[in-house]
């Protein structure tokens, strides 16, 4: 199997009749997140499907297609890594799987919002039982980089499956003075979920920091809650 053959098959699928929606949706435009990133025309299921049969694509041959121009051959890419690390077996697999993907995401090909969402949440597996993930995620942050930023978030939709959730709240606290919706969105999302966990852990948290914490992210924290009381938090926000 070969890179080439995957990317041959996406362009097969591809509609350029989407590409211009693409476009605008993923925000390609001089000085957005996604600028300049260029798009075949796939909806995710179709991406998907590629990746599926393209599954037992050699490791080597995955980095070529996620070396590709086009979005979605860096979807792909990330897909059949995924799909990989669930199915590996042993430890050793699973450590070279998860360092690869660190070397996609500091290479850059990690590189939109839905890009890290088809990946992070799955290889965040990784870091389950593991000692100092706090530490791990500050330091993901701390680079600066908007994806590895979104990345530190996303990994914890992992650990919580497995009532890890102190993660969550302390890189969530971290970035709380961060300027970009796109880490608001993502980090009241996992403050949702963490939530569905333990609420009386997120009510705690929401307590300390309802008032100051971004109205996006305070909404996407709140969202599931009952009417009377996402009323109750709002009214922090607008004590200030």
């Amino acid at each position: 199997m070969q890179a080439s053959k995957v990317s041959q098959e996406l362009r097969k699928l591809g509609n350029p009749q989407m590409v211009l929606t693409q476009q605008w949706f993923f925000k390609t435009g001089p000085g957005e997140y996604g600028e300049g990133d260029e798009f075949l025309g796939l909806r995710v299921p179709q991406t998907r499907s590629v990746a599926k049969q393209f599954k037992a694509l050699p490791l080597e041959e995955i980095r070529k297609l996620a070396m590709g121009s086009f979005h979605e051959e860096r979807f792909c890419a990330l897909a059949i890594l995924v799909g990989r690390y669930k199915s590996a077996r042993s430890e050793e697999e699973k450590d070279q799987l998860f360092d690869f993907y660190l070397e996609l995401l500091d290479a850059g090909r990690v590189n939109n919002w839905d890009l890290v969402d088809c990946s992070a949440p799955y290889l965040g597996a990784h870091l389950v039982g593991k000692e100092d993930v706090v530490a791990y995620l500050v330091a993901l942050a701390d680079t600066g980089d908007l994806w590895k930023q979104r990345v530190a978030i996303m990994f914890n939709y992992a650990l919580q499956r497995h009532y890890e959730l102190e993660p969550t709240f302390a890189i969530v606290e971290h970035l709380m003075g961060h300027e970009h919706d796109l880490i608001h969105k993502a980090s009241g999302w996992m403050l949702r979920e963490a939530g569905k966990k333990d609420l009386a852990a997120l009510r705690r948290f929401m307590d300390a920091h309802a008032a100051t914490m971004p109205r996006t992210m305070l909404r996407y924290a709140i969202e599931k809650m009952s009417r009377e009381e996402r009323d109750h938090w709002l009214s922090q926000k607008s004590k200030l």
